[in-house]
């Protein structure tokens, strides 16, 4: 057995035929002027300044969301401070107390933590959050589903998107997803076909790692200075018997020198507090488990008080685009076609922020389809306006500024973080210039013993107890949308299974099993082994509190 592996060399290439198909839809097609793929943050605020853009000319626009999600909200998870800027921009009529925030941040601690101790330092600037609120994005993707669905938009739950329609350089439309299709896949008793949908524009909103977002890219040719990387984060909610009064980060133990990541402890109600560990996949070995490491954690002396006598309520994953301004595709716009929010990188790290950012991305787009609809001009041109936006936008200045600051800890904890204090004084000047990495799948990975750990199922539980506290319901003879590589040896084995927080992989000798079933869509998998595409719609995790 090799000491060292590159997980690249046993992972399935991306199927670009599927996901990008030369046909026009189809004579039942359904039309529509604009196609948003995906119903989070940044897809409901697209057709929600649409429909307003084109109800101040007095017109209409036909605009559907279509989310996997069986409804609104069950497939979204995040920290979640939010900053309320593009709120405040969405819906300039309302209060800050109408939005669909759980309170408002007052009081904060960011901490060092060892084996055995915290110590608390003071908040990096770029971590203020002074202003923001804390809330559940399950709670915001309804709320604001609820506003598209009273402005107009067609809201489509339960149809995930399969394919890009194009017709020449040009996106036409989309195809779903079948259903019902057997573990063969033939079709069932209650099967049902896909569906196409034609647009003038169709936008990727589908979050973090999108196929859709990666084979357009790679069919246009849209490159970028660094590939993106990822960070794969575990979130539990809890009732607790101690009230949290403030919102925590925290630094160092579990991960070890070479991993980066922290955690952080948020209260959505008194007795209601969120938990969660986010670490970078860059990590150096084949035995790292976020879902574990989060367990061993919340044993420190400093999480346990909260957790003992508690119970916990809901648990998730999902992954995090991390790589930052020089990750940021070089265009986000194409004839026909927009990429917005996760699926395009607007993540700011040094500050842990997404949100609003996927939002502020989805307005912009929404006012450049609205102008390429308004001149008859939807071409890659027409819609350029939408990354001029973008680029001047806090979500340029505010990347543009931390740019260097996630791969500055390529370096390691202790450099990293003098690095990355040193950019903050000179806003990014300095150490300047780009720090070039490589894609996570192409970092080596050492080949380790995986630690022994028993949960006591009372504060720390197993991958089969968190998944059924997803909620997840998908059907157990539901076809494989997971890709695995040929001739997968035992050690890169080990690493799925370790990456993978839900159990989807398991080592039966030196045979790789796949339960396709207990899949929660983080997407880990697609970053460092085997092919993630969309399944059946209602698939997957049913997060309520998220």
């Amino acid at each position: 057995m090799p000491s060292r592996f590159v997980p690249a060399r046993f992972q399935a290439p991306l199927p670009h035929d599927q996901l990008v198909k030369s046909e026009q839809p189809g004579d039942e097609a359904v039309p529509m002027d604009v196609v948003v793929v995906g119903g989070g943050p940044a897809g409901l605020s697209l057709s929600i300044e649409l429909k307003k853009l084109a109800k101040a000319a007095g017109k209409d626009v036909e605009v559907a969301v279509l989310e996997k999600a069986e409804e609104l909200g069950q497939h979204s998870l995040s920290g979640a401070v939010v900053n309320p800027a593009p709120f405040r921009e969405l819906f300039p009529d309302l209060r800050e107390s109408d939005y669909p925030f759980r309170r408002r941040v007052d009081k904060e601690q960011v901490m060092v933590l060892t084996a055995n101790r915290a110590i608390r330092i003071p908040t990096p600037p770029p971590m203020h959050n002074s202003g923001n609120y804390v809330a559940s994005i399950c709670e915001i993707v309804r709320w604001l589903g609820e506003k598209a669905e009273a402005a107009g938009v067609n809201l489509f739950a339960g149809y995930p998107v399969d394919s890009l329609l194009t017709e020449g350089e040009r996106v036409v439309g989309v195809r779903t997803t079948p259903a019902g299709l057997k573990r063969d896949g033939s079709p069932g008793s209650n099967s049902s076909p896909p569906t196409d949908l034609a647009g003038q524009v169709v936008a990727l909103c589908d979050g973090t790692r999108s196929p859709l977002a990666q084979a357009w890219y790679g069919w246009q040719k849209v490159s970028s200075p660094n590939p993106q990387i990822y960070a794969l984060g575990v979130k539990e909610i809890w009732e607790t018997k101690k009230p949290l009064e403030h919102i925590v980060h925290t630094m160092g133990w579990p991960l070890g020198k070479k991993q980066f990541g922290g955690s952080f402890m948020y209260p959505l109600e008194p007795n209601l507090v969120a938990v969660g560990l986010v670490v970078g996949m860059d990590w150096p070995d084949n035995a790292t488990d976020v879902h574990l490491l989060l367990q061993r954690m919340k044993l420190h002396p400093f999480f346990k008080p909260w957790f003992d006598g508690g119970e916990l309520v809901e648990w998730g994953a999902k992954t995090i685009p991390e790589g930052g301004f020089y990750a940021l595709p070089q265009r986000r716009v194409g004839d026909g076609l927009v990429v917005c929010g996760d699926a395009a990188g607007f993540v700011e790290v040094a500050s842990l922020k997404g949100i609003h950012y996927a939002m502020k991305s989805g307005i912009e787009a929404a006012r450049a389809i609205w102008r390429g609809i308004e001149s008859g001009d939807t071409s890659r041109q027409g819609l350029a306006s939408y990354d001029a936006a973008v680029d001047a936008s806090y979500i340029g200045s505010d990347m543009r500024k931390r740019r260097n600051m996630r791969l500055a800890f390529k370096s390691g904890f202790v450099f990293g973080g003098m690095k990355a204090g040193l950019m903050t004084l000179t806003g990014g000047a300095f150490p300047g210039g780009q720090i070039h990495v490589e894609e996570d799948a192409k970092e080596a990975r050492d080949v380790k013993a995986t630690e022994p750990f028993s949960p006591d199922g009372k504060i720390t539980f197993s991958k089969v107890d968190a998944v059924y506290k997803s909620g997840n319901a998908t059907r157990d003879d539901i076809p494989s949308h997971l890709t695995v590589g040929s001739d997968v040896p035992p050690e890169v084995a080990d690493l799925y299974v370790s990456m993978c927080p839900a159990g989807v992989y398991e080592r039966d000798g030196d045979k790789l099993v796949v339960n396709a079933p207990n899949c929660i869509d983080c997407k880990a998998t697609d970053v460092i082994g085997p092919r993630w595409q969309p399944r059946e719609g209602g698939s997957g995790p049913r997060y309520k509190r998220m």
